[in-house]
């Protein structure tokens, strides 16, 4: 195996390559150039490399690399990419292809991370003296079969209760309910500015961090989902009562899969639970059509994921160090820090 090193902005030149790595190991959406390139644009710092390994000539795995400290590198991963940005064959090892790696990269490499890796996608490597996984966060999904009927009574009854009381006190009330489909890239600008303000009214636009046209978070999704849209893989739902927009989902599809990205809803609303209203409109559709195997959440399992899906994975980190002496460090650096933490906890 041979590791090549380019600067990141080679990538482009690399797309074709990447993408049928990224197709032939589950396709998924936010792993595909289209996604890749907005996101570096916007949040990358120019400092990354692409990393591509090839074998007989034959690229077998390719990743987007930064020096997160002296001697150490992970996978680029801003907050809106749900997995670290790496792809490889099925079936390559990890220990191998990461001990090449870091003999490849720039200066002393100490160690190399592969962040947030599925399960479903990247199958979980056997650890070393030099080689470590660390379990990060469960993530549902909510698996497509049989019929949207057959599901829905597997739910809890407090879901199904809770959802039909709430359609019946809209239609007493006299409140027209309506979900639309935003999937047409002419309209895409408008439907991330109309996210934009409903994300803005909540608790993010404390932070800083909402959605707004002129901000970085808004020229990303708006790239990513006119590209998306342009070959019908972008989805937008958006959920209205009375013409006033109260709940919309950023979703995209690829792999079997349909992947929400984000959601918001109108935190005012909470009694009568805007997004489980606007979802309980769109899974139907979903299981009525065909190409869609599973819906996936991707991020930390909530209470209200558990009242939808009882399916949860584990998504993992890889560690590789170049010498078990540093593998052993970093270990007890670890323990020091949780005994830290435990002292601190019981102050």
């Amino acid at each position: 195996m041979r590791w090549r090193i380019h600067p990141v902005t080679n990538f482009l030149n690399q797309a074709s390559v990447w993408d049928a790595l990224n197709l032939g190991t589950g396709d998924l959406p936010f792993l595909r150039t289209d996604f890749l390139l907005p996101a570096l644009d916007e949040f990358g710092t120019g400092r990354e490399f692409l990393a591509v390994a090839d074998e007989g000539g034959t690229p077998v795995a390719m990743g987007i690399f930064s020096r997160v400290r002296q001697g150490f590198w992970e996978t680029f991963q801003p907050s809106q990419l749900p997995l670290g940005a790496f792809v490889s064959k099925r079936g390559l090892r990890l220990d191998v292809a990461l001990s090449a790696l870091g003999q490849a990269l720039p200066g002393v490499v100490l160690g190399v991370a592969l962040t947030q890796q599925d399960p479903a996608v990247s199958q979980k490597p056997p650890t070393s003296a030099t080689l470590e996984t660390l379990d990060y966060v469960d993530t549902a999904c909510i698996r497509i079969t049989g019929t949207f009927d057959e599901y829905w009574a597997s739910r809890g009854k407090n879901l199904r209760q809770n959802i039909k009381k709430q359609v019946a006190k809209l239609a007493q009330d006299g409140i027209e309910a309506k979900l639309e489909l935003v999937d047409d890239p002419a309209e895409v600008s408008q439907a991330i500015v109309q996210y934009g303000k409903l994300e803005s009214a909540g608790w993010k636009a404390e932070g800083g961090t909402a959605i707004s046209p002129d901000n970085a978070q808004g020229r990303f999704y708006r790239a990513v989902f006119e590209s998306f849209c342009n070959k019908g893989l972008g989805r937008i739902y958006r959920f209205s009562l009375n013409g006033q927009v109260v709940a919309m989902d950023l979703c995209l599809v690829g792999g079997g899969a349909l992947v929400i990205l984000k959601t918001t809803y109108d935190e005012s609303l909470k009694s009568i639970s805007p997004a489980f209203l606007m979802r309980h409109r769109y899974v139907p559709l979903i299981f009525a059509e065909k190409g869609i195997d599973r819906i996936e959440f991707y991020g930390k399992v909530m209470e209200w994921h558990l009242r939808w899906t009882e399916e949860v994975r584990t998504l993992f980190h890889v560690n590789h160090y170049r010498w078990r002496w540093v593998a052993a460090v970093r270990k007890e650096v670890r323990r020091a820090q949780a005994r830290s933490i435990s002292v601190a906890s019981k102050c």
